[in-house]
């Protein structure tokens, strides 16, 4: 998740570990209400969100260049299980992944530490790949191995002036009950001109008023249903008609 210039940094506030109704872990804001994935499943919703319905159904569409990148955009890097769970996923699918996170407040390493992902998703053999990818720099690329490289970036994602470099987005910032001004007309033009034509933007989200949005700027979009706990969610692409 990633907070915008007009509200409190969130280390001000409050902040918990707790676990989620799969058995992983996520950061949790008692004042907001809010947290950084979904309290019916952490690793879930990652899976659903942004694996299946982004990295791997653009792996599917992408399927004849399995030798190209796949350049991925995070809004924002926040726990880093996106990140972890899009490196486990690359691997299996053997594609190469140039990954960009922006967050303006990362995480901090006590709360990395408490963090159970490696332990839930059974993936001993890549500890130290989810430690690194918080330990490494910000603003340079890294290479977490040769057909993986992350580049950390803080910023807020409206200082984004990316243009047509991604193949998908992860648009995993807070909800717009506490944040609507990261889901406006505003935020996704810049989202939009981030993308390849043929790119994707896939989020939890699921209101009208952000699927208006979407569309406004020019996006084809999709509902879809939702992990547990959400009924639907959005998926948006870059037509290559736009």
């Amino acid at each position: 998740m990633i907070l915008s210039h007009f509200l409190l940094d969130v280390f001000i506030l409050k902040r918990e570990i707790i676990i989620t109704s799969d058995g992983s872990s996520t950061i949790h804001i008692p004042e907001w209400d809010e947290q950084y994935h979904s309290k019916h499943g952490a690793i879930q919703e990652a899976y659903h969100v942004f694996i299946k319905n982004g990295f791997q159904y653009f792996n599917e569409l992408d399927s004849s260049t399995t030798n190209q990148n796949i350049s991925i955009l995070e809004i924002g890097f926040g726990t880093g299980l996106n990140a972890f769970i899009t490196f486990i996923e690359a691997k299996k699918l053997n594609r190469k992944i140039d990954y960009f996170g922006v967050e303006a407040y990362p995480v901090s390493f006590d709360e990395v530490e408490k963090l159970n992902y490696s332990k839930t998703l059974e993936s001993g053999q890549y500890d130290d790949v989810f430690s690194k990818m918080h330990n490494l720099s910000w603003e340079e690329k890294h290479e977490i191995t040769k057909d993986f490289s992350l580049t950390k970036q803080k910023k807020f994602f409206d200082e984004i002036e990316a243009i047509n470099q991604f193949n998908i987005i992860y648009f995993d910032a807070f909800g717009a009950r506490v944040q609507p001004e990261l889901w406006t007309e505003l935020i996704f033009l810049i989202m939009y001109k981030a993308l390849k034509t043929g790119g994707v933007l896939v989020t939890y989200a699921a209101k009208g008023s952000v699927r208006r949005a979407m569309q406004a700027v020019g996006f084809t979009v999709e509902r879809l249903p939702g992990p547990p706990g959400k009924r639907e969610m959005l998926r948006a692409t870059k037509a290559i008609n736009n």
